[in-house]
């Protein structure tokens, strides 16, 4: 009896360890199956390059105020030690786009780093790293924010946008390029999510309201820092079918989105800088693992 009940329960053991090892390789595949699957697998003619551009938003040094949004000081440095280390170059838009009227080249294994909305807290914990380890970045802010934050002289690190005083400063260094994500379409709740036409707007009001908004935040980035933007970064991704036509108009070279994507960069090519995708940079996942999965 004794014996019966040793194999039987033996037995059981090596089913839930099997199962679990199963269930263990199944995730490991399905996850890096998912990336395989985002990045552009065909070979690169001449003249092409993939871009892969990642979106943070806030850093933090207490891990403990970590969500999904919002990632460690030491795992943004970890992403730049990576990115030094394999050969990748963090580039800025001024680099596509002159690369896309054929003026210039890019680096083999080109990368753009984006901070979404302007926290203060990306002044004081990325800039010195991107200053310490010579990486480039994207910073855009919601120029209605930066007003604001201008205005009160609040320099919190968990709330606070960057003024106008650290954006300009981060302008001025060579490393930072500032772009506009809008002077005040930054709400994902109803009547409007982001700057996407209203239901039952007319094309005529939306299209007032968008060119008003954006220049508004233009005018406002140039007189801080002297240089007007040329690239759009779309809140929450969300755009309406008019959307691109408007903003293109206005002069931008290029757009982005919040889908994960791999780009393909084609030199003389300026429509290839439109909607472009980008990979929200998680939480607690190293950056090995990360960096892996993003190059499948």
């Amino acid at each position: 009896m004794r014996i019966k009940l040793y194999i039987k329960n033996h037995l059981k053991t090596k089913i839930i360890f099997f199962a679990a090892l199963i269930i263990l390789i199944s995730s490991a595949f399905l996850s890096n199956f998912y990336f395989w699957a985002t990045a552009p697998k065909q070979n690169l003619n001449p003249g092409e390059r993939k871009l892969p551009v990642l979106m943070y938003h806030m850093i933090s040094k207490n891990p403990t105020k970590e969500n999904k949004f919002i990632i460690s000081e030491k795992t943004f440095e970890e992403d730049l030690k990576y990115i030094k280390s394999h050969g990748f170059t963090a580039i800025l838009i001024a680099d596509l786009v002159a690369f896309s009227k054929g003026e210039k080249d890019l680096p083999e294994k080109p990368i753009l780093l984006t901070f979404d909305d302007g926290a203060y807290n990306n002044f004081l914990y990325a800039f010195p790293l991107a200053q310490k380890y010579g990486a480039k970045f994207v910073f855009s802010p919601i120029a209605k924010e930066s007003e604001k934050y201008s205005k009160i002289k609040d320099e919190n690190p968990i709330y606070a946008h960057a003024n106008w005083e650290a954006i300009s400063k981060m302008a001025k260094s060579g490393l930072v390029e500032i772009q506009n994500h809008t002077y005040n379409m930054h709400s994902c709740h109803k009547p409007r999510i982001g700057c996407k036409k209203q239901h039952g707007e007319s094309l005529q009001d939306y299209e007032i309201k968008l060119t008003e908004d954006l220049n508004k935040a233009q005018d406002l980035i140039e007189k801080n820092t002297g240089i007007r933007p040329t690239a759009f970064f779309y809140p929450f991704g969300a755009k309406s079918e008019c959307s691109e036509k408007i903003i293109k108009s206005l002069g931008f070279k290029a757009t982005f989105m919040c889908e994960s994507r791999v780009n393909i960069i084609k030199k003389g090519n300026s429509e290839c800088l439109l909607e472009l995708g980008r990979f929200l940079r998680p939480q607690n996942v190293p950056s090995e693992i990360f960096f892996k999965k993003l190059n499948g």
